[in-house]
């Protein structure tokens, strides 16, 4: 709507008052020229007017809206005023003036439309307009989804082919090295054949495989598949106990013992008593998992496989403490050994332990390791043995063992360790008549030697099958 000029409407206020003076409209001219609205609006005019390139939108909305306000409440008391003054001058008064002058200002100020059409359009066109940003944005942000999710589907698939490619990759790695490993333990064994044969055919150990009670099946074994490598780790964990354990066990017995010949000769029955113990561990644990899966046998493996199999899954079953008991019991009235009153063969268990269970995995070799048949004062053989740093190079007789020797059958696997002495015979019958030691508290038996301990060689060396 346009106005006049805030400085104009003053005049005119100032003029009305100065012709009517005594009209009823005197009072509302005097209060409204001498308010505030007039000058306030002037003033925040001309504070727009310095700011309006300085402020933001908002502001300068903000300024013209207060404007707007301040003008209608001035425009609402002069029409007042007009209107009041109209009646006051008759019927006919005014009327060319109003024509000239009011009329004419009006149709500049308002459209030919009336205004209920001109709010519906107003209100139709910022609904269309309203609309089309709205439907507009929306569609800008469906198509930013649809696009997000169509390059997420494109990753998933991605990922689902390579996951895939990755699960072929992985079976084909599995199936290669199944068969890598079926490969080499066909070609060690093959090996290990050929080199048995060229050492010196066993007629014995063919012997006893064909034998055997229990047919043997085409169908590999987890034992047998792992025959190869088991039997190297074990002879490697025997060549570790002998140079690391078997010195710890030394280095703590010679503590309370002075005599290392002594000390030797307790650490080599206690390793002989060990296996003994072991091997009548395994056969009492191979007969009971033998009654245990014989009713519910069936497959193309033999019964036999089958318990060598379970036990070979299983050997933390064995209750290896009961077989270190066994040792140090029979330890106790060996009358080789002797030990101080105030300690007890109980010192050396851990040592003890460990050849237990060496030992005793040996035994589900196919054939199993043992350690070679001693006693002393025998021949001196070098396929089996080693002289000790201060044997007597020159005499043919063992004086007394320090280490077994490993077999395998008759072949030898790990040589021994024997010291060797002129006069061992008679040192060694010497040895046997002080038997009752008085060192020991413990009772001894005067016909229980260490000839008697090491056993008869086992029924399988003679070519009867195992148990």
């Amino acid at each position: 709507m346009a106005q006049r000029p805030p400085a104009a409407e003053s005049s005119i206020l100032r003029a009305s008052l100065q012709l009517y003076p005594g009209t009823a409209m005197a009072d509302t001219l005097r209060r409204l020229a001498n308010s505030e609205k007039c000058r306030v609006l002037q003033d925040k005019l001309d504070d727009w007017y310095k700011d309006y390139h300085i402020n933001s939108c908002d502001s300068n909305l903000n300024v013209c809206c207060e404007l707007l306000e301040l003008n209608s409440k001035i425009q609402g008391q002069l029409f007042k005023i007009l209107s009041v003054t109209a009646r006051e001058g008759g019927q006919y008064a005014g009327v060319e003036t109003l024509k000239s002058r009011f009329l004419p200002w009006l149709g500049t100020c308002f459209s030919a439309s009336s205004p209920g059409s001109f709010s519906e359009n107003s209100c139709s066109i910022l609904n269309e307009s309203m609309e089309r940003k709205l439907s507009a944005s929306h569609e800008r942000e469906l198509n930013e989804v649809e696009s997000k999710l169509s390059s997420t589907r494109i990753e998933l698939n991605s990922v689902r082919q390579e996951l895939l490619e990755t699960q072929m990759d992985l079976e084909d790695t599995k199936n290669k090295s199944a068969n890598t490993l079926l490969a080499t333990e066909e070609e060690i064994l093959q090996l290990r054949a050929e080199v048995s044969r060229s050492r010196s055919p066993s007629p014995i150990r063919h012997s006893s495989r064909s034998s055997s009670p229990f047919p043997r099946s085409e169908s590999p074994t987890c034992a047998k598949i792992t025959n190869a490598s088991r039997q190297a780790r074990l002879i490697s964990r025997f060549n570790d106990i002998f140079a690391n354990d078997r010195l710890d066990a030394q280095t703590l017995l010679r503590r309370y013992i002075d005599d290392l010949e002594m000390v030797q000769r307790i650490i080599f029955i206690a390793t002989v008593e060990s296996f003994h113990a072991a091997k009548m561990a395994f056969r009492q644990f191979r007969l009971r998992v033998r009654k245990s899966l014989s009713p519910s046998h069936m497959g193309p493996e033999s019964l036999e496989d089958t318990v060598i199999d379970y036990i070979v899954r299983n050997l933390d079953l064995y209750d290896v403490q009961s077989s270190v008991n066994e040792v140090i019991s029979a330890m106790n009235v060996n009358p080789k050994i002797s030990f101080p009153p105030d300690v007890d063969f109980i010192l050396i268990s851990a040592f003890i332990r460990e050849v237990c269970r060496v030992a005793f995995a040996m035994q589900t070799l196919d054939p199993p390791l043992d350690i070679a048949f001693t006693v002393d004062g025998e021949l001196f053989t070098e396929s089996k043995y080693r002289r000790t740093y201060d044997s007597e190079h020159t005499a043919p007789l063992v004086y007394y063992h320090v280490w077994p020797a490993l077999m395998e059958n008759d072949n030898v696997i790990v040589k021994g360790e024997a010291l060797t002495k002129r006069g061992a015979l008679w040192s060694s019958v010497r040895s046997r008549s002080r038997s009752t030691s008085p060192v020991r508290s413990r009772s001894a038996s005067p016909g229980r030697n260490l000839t008697s301990r090491s056993r008869s060689p086992s029924p399988r060396r003679s070519g009867t099958p195992r148990f």
